[in-house]
């Protein structure tokens, strides 16, 4: 295109000063400055579209940190609770094991006070103790007819046996 122009020059000042020719010097000088403007605006259009996905770019990394930040964060908090879980479902697989167990004395000493108690002697609490026998003493304890066996207070019942998950419990 420069050599065009420049042919195109050489052959217009050859004309001797020709008034048509230096109307399209002009214009062909107008076009060139409009063209020039023209591409240094869509520079400068580029430019703000590259700068713009750039800060777009920063905007949504750090949007993503703070997501993974935050799944982490939600990951850990699930373990944690998963965990707990676990231990909640066999302490009370064992607490209704226990539960089972504690039922079926009490369906065996009820039915034992039915067949063998049953001949008009009071009990306590259901549990087959004569009120001759039993009875609180002057420490605030049940009073039995083991109560020199036993040296815990003298209740049958302080006399249970003290399971792990017991400590784990509370």
């Amino acid at each position: 295109m420069a050599s065009s122009s420049s042919t195109y020059r050489s052959s217009s000042s050859s004309d001797g000063g020709n008034p048509n020719a230096v109307a399209v010097d002009e214009r062909k000088r107008k076009r060139m400055l409009s063209n020039r403007e023209s591409a240094r605006r869509s520079r400068m259009r580029k430019q703000k579209h590259i700068d713009d996905l750039t800060a777009q770019i920063n905007q949504l990394s750090s949007d993503n940190r703070q997501i993974l930040t935050s799944l982490t964060v939600t990951s850990q908090l699930y373990m944690k609770i998963q965990a707990e879980n676990s231990i909640l479902t066999a302490q009370m697989a064992e607490l209704s094991s226990r539960l089972e167990s504690l039922n079926e004395i009490v369906d065996l000493v009820t039915t034992t006070n039915g067949a063998g108690f049953g001949g008009g002697v009071d009990m306590i609490d259901g549990c087959g103790f004569d009120d001759r026998t039993v009875g609180i003493n002057s420490d605030g304890f049940y009073d039995d007819m083991m109560s020199g066996v036993n040296h815990w207070g003298g209740s049958v019942y302080s006399n249970q046996p003290i399971m792990a998950n017991d400590i784990n419990m509370y």
